[in-house]
């Protein structure tokens, strides 16, 4: 018969290691996530899959990141946009084009024209502008500012689900 101490050695023991290591995982190296809602069509559908890279932490125009947003957006929810602005850079919409510093941005991941008008605004230093890809349908930068660098927890590298449309972020034209 087993003792107590060879029962939590051989089974207690492991499962609590793969408890921490899972957590580790997920809050060092990398995640799923669900899409929630529409704010990235058509790049992400609502309900796909993407892998999060949470030890990348340099940002470039194009990369799809997820954060937590700032206390202006009065949401608790993890977001998902593109980034648009980098520190130092004025970011401008006139008639729904994307300028940066008055040159304007070719973004062929946006599929559907969007109206509005926005700024300009210079993002601080630390900071980044985000935006949705289906922008008269996402609640981004435009509504409630900067996003500081220290609220981004990851970009998403892949879409693995559905699997017919699995494959890299940076490969359809995304990025």
């Amino acid at each position: 018969m087993k003792t107590t101490f060879s029962w939590l050695r051989e089974y207690l023991l492991p499962f609590a290691i793969a408890i921490v290591l899972s957590l580790l995982i997920r809050t060092q190296v990398g995640e799923a996530r669900y899409i929630p809602s529409e704010s990235m069509l058509p790049t992400l559908q609502v309900n796909d899959v993407v892998i999060i890279d949470r030890m990348h932490h340099q940002y470039e125009r194009g990369d799809i990141v997820t954060f937590d947003p700032p206390a202006a957006a009065k949401k608790d929810d993890v977001l998902i946009k593109r980034v648009i602005g980098l520190p130092g850079e004025t970011v401008e919409v006139r008639r729904g084009h994307v300028y940066i510093d008055d040159q304007l941005l070719e973004e062929p991941y946006i599929k559907a024209p969007f109206s509005g008008s926005f700024g300009p605004l210079t993002v601080p230093a630390g900071e980044y502008f985000l935006m949705g890809d289906n922008r008269d349908n996402s609640f981004d930068s435009r509504y409630f500012g900067t996003v500081p660098e220290k609220n981004i927890l990851g970009e998403a590298v892949a879409k693995v689900y559905p699997f017919s449309k699995a494959g890299s972020l940076k490969d359809n034209g995304a990025n």
